[in-house]
């Protein structure tokens, strides 16, 4: 039991060296960096960290519409067919529809949209299942080197994915493995990621801080589809290689400046304003607890869902994400294939105003996370968005197309409120799950619950774009019924988690109202 300024025990079995970075700093300045300049550090090296991942995880949506610019075998009966949308369109049109004209082999055959939606799966199939094994992982080695080895490796094969357009590689299993390796190295980020800002910060205005934070995946998707979309016309690949070299180089800037943790770096907790015991007497025993915890075994897998609320979010985040990737793999090309005000957008086009949808998901993360600080009940909003994202999604669909005033509010709203749900139950209730009461302070689960929550959604997010690949081939009417299926079950999910913070609420507000009645009897 040490004072606390003394060097806490180690995080890890083997301690983890501080960067060489953080190092090179404190030698230029000639003092030890404060504790506020961490979390700084945490912040801004974590959020553009996860913002390549994401960039890399948006281009291929984009790269879509160039593989399979067309779609020759649809049912001409349903009003929003591509077969129907390409005889409306101009012949010209049609053949400049990218800059090689005809699409890429296999994926421009009949069979193209369901390949597509194979190379989806594949890609998040391996993410979910990659997602379980990175977070047992995280929570026993040195995450900085960890998230470097993650991103030099999704930049790797981000990169040989569009390798094959100057290779003119045609074999559909190329695409596959590589998507799947892409996938496995993208799986070390999100545990990872949330488990260090985890180490750094309290639990009070964890859902707004994380909120703000979590914009990064929406930034992420927007500057992939910008730079996909701008790049599309030089050559597909030129969309995956570049994204892939910045990923690839921001995991090196990370390898250099990270800060995992307090203790890694010797850095005080009394340093820190925010936590002093007389402001902050919850969060200081948190961290506290967190300090003196790190020499205990890391959390089990089966320990780690048996912490009350974990399995329920993970089941929510299941459907939010088969909504969200939906999304995300197939926002770019359902525009390309739908008249706007009679008019077909080309690919470029497309891809950038699908970032309207991110745009909307930052607000309804950072709006989502402030509501849920303010009522301190996370049940209750994420469950609240997703019943609002029903109806967003069915006027997006109905009216979308009217004209491209109607299709920009509707597409702000809808992302707002799927995407919303889905940052807060991804970080501050990991968050918050991953340091619960009943893990009596042992900091050492962060990443395996964030890996169990996140994995579990992972699942749900290859089966969206799956069935969209093959369910879109007959009716974009009947995916969005699946998405506003999916979001209904999504809040129905976690009905039993909201009964109860209501229930708390209820309780609150009697005990607070308690004192006041007697107040003059006591004053008597």
């Amino acid at each position: 039991m040490g004072s606390i300024a003394e060097p806490a025990p180690e995080i890890n079995h083997s301690k983890p060296s501080k960067p060489p970075g953080i190092r090179f700093i404190e030698y230029t300045k000639g003092s030890s960096v404060s504790y506020k300049t961490y979390q700084a550090l945490v912040l801004i090296i974590t959020f553009f960290a996860y913002l390549t991942y994401h960039a890399t995880r948006k281009t291929t949506s984009v790269v879509k519409s160039a593989l399979d610019p067309q779609s020759p075998d649809v049912d001409l009966k349903s009003p929003f067919s591509w077969r129907r949308a390409y005889a409306h369109k101009p012949l010209e049109s049609t053949r400049n529809s990218w800059v090689l004209g005809s699409g890429w082999a296999p994926f421009n055959g009949s069979d193209g949209t369901a390949l597509l939606g194979e190379l989806d799966v594949a890609f998040l199939f391996v993410y979910a299942v990659g997602m379980y094994f990175s977070g047992h992982v995280g929570d026993r080695m040195d995450l900085r080197i960890f998230l470097t080895i993650g991103m030099v490796g999704t930049g790797l094969f981000t990169s040989l994915f569009g390798v094959g357009y100057w290779a003119n590689i045609h074999l559909f299993y190329y695409y596959l493995i590589v998507q799947m390796l892409a996938g496995l190295f993208q799986s070390t980020g999100w545990p990872s990621v949330v488990a260090v800002v985890g180490n750094w910060f309290g639990k009070k205005k964890r859902g707004l801080i994380m909120g703000i934070w979590n914009a990064h995946t929406s930034l992420g998707n927007i500057t992939g589809s910008v730079v996909a979309s701008i790049l599309l016309k030089y050559g597909w690949g030129w969309s995956m290689v570049v994204p892939g070299l910045g990923i690839a180089f921001v995991g090196i800037i990370l390898f250099f400046f990270l800060p995992v943790s307090p203790d890694s770096v010797g850095a005080s907790i009394d340093d820190d304003e925010l936590l002093s015991p007389k402001k902050e007497g919850e969060e200081m025993t948190e961290s506290l607890l967190r300090t003196k915890s790190n020499d205990r075994d890391a959390v089990r897998f089966l320990e780690a869902l048996r912490i009350p609320g974990v399995l329920p979010f993970a089941l929510c985040l299941f459907f939010a994400k088969l909504v969200a990737y939906t999304f995300l793999y197939w926002l770019p090309f359902y525009i390309s294939h739908t008249a706007i005000e009679g008019r077909y957008l080309s690919n470029e086009e497309s891809g950038n105003l699908s970032t309207l949808f991110d745009v909307g998901g930052v607000v309804g993360g950072i709006l989502a996370g402030h509501i849920s600080d303010r009522l301190d009940a996370r049940a209750i909003t994420a469950a609240s968005f997703m019943y609002c994202a029903i109806p967003a999604l069915f006027f997006y669909r109905s009216y979308g197309h009217v004209s491209m005033t109607l299709n920009v509010i509707f597409m702000l709203i809808t992302g707002m409120f799927v995407n919303g749900p889905y940052a807060l139950i991804t970080t501050a209730v990991s968050a918050d799950l991953g340091t619960h009461s009943s893990l009596k302070g042992n900091s050492r689960a962060l990443a395996t619950v964030t890996a169990i929550i996140d994995g579990t959604g992972s699942i749900g997010a290859a089966i969206g774009p799956l069935l969209t690949g093959y369910i879109s081939s007959r009716s974009w009417s009947a995916v969005f019924t699946m998405l506003m299926g999916a979001a209904l079950i999504a809040g129905l999910l976690l009905t039993r988690l909201v009964v109860a913070e209501v229930a708390a609420k209820i309780q609150g507000s009697r005990t607070q109202e308690l004192p006041r009645s007697r107040s003059p009897v006591m004053e008597v």
